[in-house]
């Protein structure tokens, strides 16, 4: 009698996706530093969910954190906000500093990067440990692309930024320089000294020293991309379009299945 012969079959359990309108159960996931870190901090304590929205100023950024707020609270998830120059340590002092537009390219790095630690230690850090989702209104890559575009060491500011906890999701909102102008026209009718790089003498008219800066900060992006693996997204849509698109992204990443 001849033996039968058995196929072995693989199943393989498709991952779960998450609907719109359903309710989202969070499942934590491991945490790392990219570099050094903070020292005394148990990453298995931190099950919350830390999620980035990066892009320029004028990208459509803090709109899109408000709806995505609003959102989430509504679907029963505690929220906690971040951001650049929100430190109770040295928000002021950088603010003002600011405005005399006479910081050095090294003393810029360190007022953002001591506000950005303070953060991290007194905030972010303490919502991970409840739980809460942490939107961040720019993180370390915004800083870093600044950096490079003003010359500094590539290496230096990885080494410096060691200290930044790997967030879940990190989204940036990719906007055309020449989107952003109208932009920031429509919202402020003024362009800013720093956003337009005018400390770089790129040109003594500031749309051309705009365009100009905001492409070099594009290019950096899209380098630190390459090393970081962040998403980007077309920000030249309209919001709603963009805003699902997040929803849906961020929806996958607090169940744990993307």
């Amino acid at each position: 009698m001849n033996a039968r012969r058995i196929k072995k079959v693989s199943v393989v359990t498709p991952r779960r996706r998450v609907l719109p309108g359903q309710i989202i159960v969070p499942r934590s996931s491991p945490k790392t530093f990219y570099g050094h870190g903070l020292p005394g901090v148990a990453v298995d304590a931190l099950i919350g969910t830390l999620v980035v929205v990066e892009g320029a100023d004028g990208s459509g950024r803090s709109t899109q954190i408000v709806r995505l707020v609003e959102w989430l609270e509504a679907s029963g998830h505690a929220t906690v906000q971040v951001g650049l120059k929100r430190s109770t340590l040295v928000s002021e002092e950088l603010e003002k500093a600011q405005q005399g537009n006479i910081l050095s390219r090294t003393t810029l790095s360190l007022f953002y990067a001591t506000d950005f630690a303070d953060q991290i230690e007194n905030t972010i850090l303490p919502a991970l440990r409840a739980g809460f989702v942490v939107l961040a209104d720019r993180y370390i890559y915004t800083l870093m692309a600044r950096d490079l575009v003003r010359g500094m060491d590539e290496g230096w500011l990885r080494n410096l930024y060691g200290m930044a906890l790997v967030p879940d999701a990190v989204f940036y909102l990719n906007v055309s320089p020449d989107h952003l102008i109208q932009r920031n026209f429509a919202k402020d009718f003024a362009l800013g000294y720093w956003e337009s790089g005018m400390d770089l003498g790129l040109s003594r008219d500031m749309f051309d020293s705009f365009i100009k800066y905001q492409s070099l900060v594009e290019q950096q992006f899209k380098r630190l991309q390459t090393y970081y693996r962040f998403t980007i997204v077309d920000g030249n849509r309209p919001s709603d379009q963009i805003n699902e698109e997040l929803k849906l992204k961020i929806a996958s990443v607090i169940a744990g299945t993307q």
